[in-house]
């Protein structure tokens, strides 16, 4: 009989670890005990001797202010006391610099007097100061627990004792199977917690495989001293998500080996404007940069970033409202400089800018791009370089230009050498970081004999067809019709973007007139360019450019001018404004209409305020983030990075009722979606693939092979790795085969016969790495673990839960259609989405069960079917063989009757309630004892529940 590891057990074997990390242990049983603990460690690490006095005067400077204010004076290179005898002395509470350089103890059960008598589990303390505070509970337990009982303590009990508990900086909960981290601030939620994962996004959930990771105490001061942010406007703490982490010491390191470029590839909605000004802050206190200047695309995103980067560091930027001004800061000693891509290009192109700017370029200057998939693929990129003699360049990206989605242009790659990280969207996904996607597809071209045809068929206008009158009054009203239920009846907001200025301004007018006529109540706001510019939307499906920047020279178009003067009236009468077209008064127009959709993230504002549809053609579709927006409305051809831009603006994590993002499209859209999912969330997309020849890579394989069998000569010697250095040593050389491998398999050339090991040595080689992972993430946790939730959150990119498992089925069956082409590329295209499905697949490796299934059928069955039609087919006849075969093991194994398993399981698909203990009592072929009973019942249960969810949840109609 199993027992379960109790709360005790675990804290004893977590102190255990890390006093086997380096950590010094003490005893310290309450208030008094924790303040000459102190004493005693800041004596140490400032090598001075306190008097009880002097003692008395550095808690009283220590005792005040809130949870961030003692954040700042934690952060303080010095603080002053008085000495008794008059003389100052300067005290340092943490190394921040050389942060390994401080004093490392661990303590339990510490008992704090506050409105309560309580004990803290596990403290961790640096300089005997609490800065990490660990609550468990044993397994079995909902992890959410041990976050409710930190916020009891937080009011009841931290105040206390001098309040050396608000200079906690991180909380750390765990059961054992699972562990998280987060920061210490006033507003907690339990989505402000997160797992630690490693440098290619694998959760490390398990608390021993955390403990040696992330509390390592090198590491966790580092995270203390260099990845808390201040948040200046909010006064809260924010620690860096594990992505975040990696993508500014990839940053850094790059920039104290060298001068070489490189991007970040964060998917959008991952926190890249926190990830960037930590990444400017770590760099600004490097001696050898001289400046960091951050480049954002827009001058609405540079007022959008100026102001939070001014939430983390108050003052710390001011933004650039002229170029001038942007010349005067590069000229002057401010390290940090936000501006538009826009006004850093006329800088440094006027020639009455040469002599302010003369001294800057040659100096080390660290330019950091925001969205460099729309700010760097112009001549403006050479430009920088030319003009900047030691300029060393970082993009950050969403959605980079790779070969598949460049189009003529230079990919990211290119222009920024080396990608240093990636996190792509079936990442943020399953870190449940971005909501998932909920996509419709409404309208189709039709015949007058109601048959369907693709709406790019040779000789029709397809122009003349969406943009038709009567189509649009269609798709009007089921917009009215639909609006309250796509909005969670108007609690959140959406955006509605069309094909061109044009197709706006009939469906505007639309709204307009049955708003009129009574039949809605919807407010609805517009924004688009009135520039000349000519429109080739449906042409390419890119989102153009979203130029809000109308100086007095520029060519406009007088009607258009005129129809959008009217709409902004018309928003001037809804609340009260008083905006134009005219020059500064259009760039507030714009942003009121930001600031208004944002302001709903916000109580108290009461719905005169809201707007209920922005519709637009290019603006607010990338770089604008409001969390109100939950539904995107699309009548305009989208394709790679412009759709999952514009899809993005709705998956914006808001409490509970929001769940998904909306997506309801009014063309087929459904293939250039399946497209750019798959693009996008492939980890291994490397645009390198167009630059280095095949016979490189085959090279560094061949290499990699050498290096393998150094460590492993054969399959079976794997078995022999005792140490988990050895071990360590197998999954990274074997890791960096596989990568290889990923890239040489993309190749139209790629044979097996090139390689120095066999597809059957590869394959067998795979195999024990696979049971070393999952040797590793069993160590700790002996419950089964569910596939379901894993398959949900890749396939609910997509569409809704009713598709799910049908989704990867549907690509599986192109795959199997392109690799049975007569066409090479065709081939090298199936070979490539088979690998990016493997990706979506595995994108959250505790989750493996019904993966594995999956893997199984592609690798063994899918050789054996003959078509695409089939493997629908195949698939249904595999499963219902393993579900077969696992139904007879349960019932095998307990001992249970088949028909009652059968029952059972019905039963619970249908109504969704739990067995009753008596049925499966009755169900058993010899009853148990009672004393087993309960015991016999809550294992029987959770392996039923355990087979419908691998077997019967999130299927589909397949």
């Amino acid at each position: 009989m199993t027992t379960t590891q109790s709360e005790a057990q675990l804290e004893d074997s977590l102190i255990k670890r890390l006093v086997g990390l380096g950590y010094a242990p003490v005893t310290i049983r309450d208030g008094a005990e924790l303040r000459a603990n102190l004493k005693a460690q800041m004596e140490k690490h400032n090598g001075v001797a306190l008097s009880d006095t002097e003692f008395a005067r550095l808690l009283n400077h220590l005792d005040k202010g809130n949870v961030f204010d003692r954040a700042t004076t934690l952060r303080e290179p010095k603080i002053l006391i008085q000495r008794d005898d008059g003389k100052p002395l300067y005290l340092n509470l943490l190394n921040t610099e050389h942060w390994c350089q401080n004093q490392y103890q661990v303590t339990s059960q510490v008992t704090v007097e506050g409105h309560y008598k309580t004990r803290f589990d596990v403290t961790i303390l640096i300089n005997g100061l609490p800065l990490v505070q660990i609550e468990l509970k044993r397994r079995g337990m909902e992890l959410k627990e041990a976050f409710n009982q930190v916020n009891r303590y937080q009011h009841n009990s931290y105040w206390a004792e001098n309040g050396l508990f608000q200079f906690v900086q991180l909380f750390v909960i765990s059961n054992g199977v699972n562990t998280k981290y987060y920061a210490n601030n006033r507003k907690q939620d339990f989505k402000q917690t997160f797992f630690w994962a490693d440098e290619e996004n694998n959760l490390i959930t398990a608390l021993d495989p955390f403990a040696d990771t992330f509390l390592e105490p090198c590491h966790l001061s580092k995270m203390i001293c260099k990845h808390i942010v201040l948040h200046q406007g909010d006064k809260i703490l924010m620690v860096l998500r594990p992505y975040q982490y990696y993508a500014v010491e990839a940053i850094l390191d790059r920039v104290k080996a060298g001068r070489k470029n490189g991007y970040i590839w964060h998917t959008t909605g991952s926190g890249k404007t926190l990830t960037s000004f930590k990444a400017a802050q770590v760099l600004n206190e490097l001696p050898k940069v001289e400046k960091v200047v951050f480049v954002v695309d827009r001058a609405d995103l540079d007022y959008q970033t100026t102001r939070e980067f001014n939430a983390f560091s108050d003052g710390s930027v001011d933004g650039t409202s002229n170029t001038q001004s942007l010349v005067d800061q590069l000229a002057s000693d401010r390290k940090l400089v936000v501006t538009t891509i826009q006004k850093l290009n006329t800088a440094i192109t006027r020639d009455k800018y040469d002599t302010a700017l003369e001294q800057i370029k040659d100096q080390r200057v660290v330019f950091i791009f925001d969205e460099c998939h729309r700010s760097q693929f112009g001549d403006t990129h050479n430009r920088i370089v030319n003009f900047f003699s030691k300029a060393q360049m970082f993009g950050f990206t969403g959605t980079p230009i790779l070969a598949e989605n460049a189009v003529g242009k230079r990919t990211t790659a290119d222009l920024f050498e080396k990608c240093l990280h990636t996190y792509v969207i079936t990442d943020a996904i399953a870190d449940e970081n971005v909501l998932r996607f909920a996509i419709e597809y409404w309208g189709k071209l039709k015949r007058k004999d109601g048959s369907l045809m693709d709406d790019d068929v040779a000789g029709i206008d397809v122009k003349e067809f969406f943009e038709n009158p009567d189509r649009i009054e269609g798709v009007t009203d089921w917009i009215i019709e639909n609006h309250a239920k796509k909005t969670s009846d108007r609690h959140f907001t959406s955006i509605f973007c069309v094909s061109s200025v044009d197709a706006l301004i009939t469906y505007y007018d639309t709204f307009k007139r049955k708003k009129d006529a009574g039949e809605h109540d919807l407010k609805i706001a517009t924004i688009f360019t009135f520039a000349a510019n000519p429109e080739d939307e449906e042409a390419n499906g890119e989102i153009g450019d979203p130029d809000i920047e109308v100086g007095p020279d520029t060519p406009v178009n007088k009607d258009k001018r005129r129809k959008l003067d009217a709409y902004i009236e018309d928003y001037n009468q809804m609340f009260e404004a008083n905006f134009s077209t005219k020059d500064r008064n259009f760039y507030n127009y714009y942003q009121d209409i930001g600031k208004r959709i944002k302001r709903r993230d916000k109580e108290g504002h009461s719905d005169k305020d809201r707007v209920d549809i922005l519709l637009v053609v290019n603006m607010f579709l990338t770089g604008f983030d409001a969390k109100k927006v939950n539904t995107l409305y699309v009548d305009k051809n989208l394709k790679y990075h412009g759709l999952i831009q514009a899809f993005s603006r709705t998956n914006r994590i808001l409490g509970q009722k929001k769940s998904h993002g909306n997506i309801v499209c009014f063309r087929n859209l459904k293939a250039k979606t399946d497209e750019a999912i798959t693009l996008f969330s492939n980890k291994d997309a490397d645009t390198k693939i167009l630059i280095e020849p095949y016979e490189e890579y085959v090279d560094q394989f061949n290499e990699a092979v050498l290096h393998l069998l150094q460590i492993t000569p054969t399959v079976k010697s794997v078995d022999k790795l005792i140490s988990e250095d050895d071990k360590i040593a197998f999954v990274l050389a074997f890791r960096t085969l596989m990568r290889l491998r990923n890239t040489l398999k993309s190749f139209a050339e790629f044979t097996d016969e090139d390689l120095a090991l066999t597809a059957q040595q590869f394959a067998d080689y795979s195999s024990k790495y696979q049971d070393i992972k999952t040797q590793s993430a069993m160590s700790d946790d002996t419950e089964k673990v569910s596939i379901v939730d894993e398959v949900d959150f890749e396939l609910e990119l997509i569409h809704r839960d009713e598709i799910n498992v049908a989704y990867i089925l549907a690509l599986l069956a192109d795959i199997l259609e392109q690799e049975n082409s007569l066409d090479e590329n065709e081939r090298a295209k199936g070979a490539k989405k088979r690998q990016a499905v493997t990706n979506m697949l595995g994108s959250e490796t505790q989750l493996r069960s019904k993966r594995e299934l999956i893997e199984e059928f592609i690798s063994s069955y899918m050789p054996n079917v003959s078509s695409a039609s089939d493997v629908s087919g195949a698939f249904s006849d595999f499963w219902a063989e393993k579900k077969g075969n696992a139904a007879r093991e349960i019932c095998s194994d307990e001992g249970l009757k088949d028909d009652v398993f059968d029952q059972i399981v019905s039963e619970y698909l249908y109504s969704g309630k739990l067995p009753l203990r008596d049925t499966i009592v009755e169900g058993l072929k010899d009853k148990p004892r009672i004393l087993e009973r309960k015991t016999i019942v809550e294992r029987v249960t959770d392996r039923i529940l355990s087979f419908v969810a691998k077997f019967d949840d999130g299927m589909g109609d397949i």
